[in-house]
């Protein structure tokens, strides 16, 4: 009893969700899928970290300017992923630049290229949920 609610404390503080599907035993790669959830899950999608930004493939009504690439079915590379976050995605219209920085990010970027793309739908901006102009 008293472990679940350290569990719960800890996650409350740390903002992390128990819904992340990483296992802890994966060290470098759960902290990039919590790092994800914490500063990315806002306007991006991605399952494996329990985030849910996106707007749902093909439902443009509900878009918003913020909908960023739902990445459970866009795979991106880790060069690719670590451009985008050093520079504000590849508009650099919305996403702030260096949202994650250093290691962090380097984990981030091996983290999405590890998990990124693994439903149907492609780089096609249009399944994957993307704003596009």
């Amino acid at each position: 009893m008293a472990t679940a609610a350290l569990v719960s404390v800890a996650l409350a503080v740390t903002g992390c969700s128990d819904k992340i599907q990483v296992s802890s035993n994966q060290g470098s790669m759960r902290r990039a899928a919590e790092v994800f959830y914490q500063r990315c899950s806002g306007c991006h999608s991605l399952e494996a970290a329990d985030a849910y930004g996106s707007a749902a493939a093909g439902n443009f009504a509900s878009q918003d300017r913020t909908n960023g690439p739902n990445f459970n079915v866009r795979h991106v590379t880790r060069e690719d992923a670590l451009f985008a976050i050093r520079n504000g995605g590849f508009s650099g219209a919305i996403m702030p630049a260096n949202v994650v920085t250093g290691a962090q990010a380097r984990r981030v970027a091996a983290f999405l290229a590890r998990y990124s793309g693994r439903q149907r739908g492609g780089d096609d901006v249009f399944g994957s949920g993307e704003q596009v102009p």
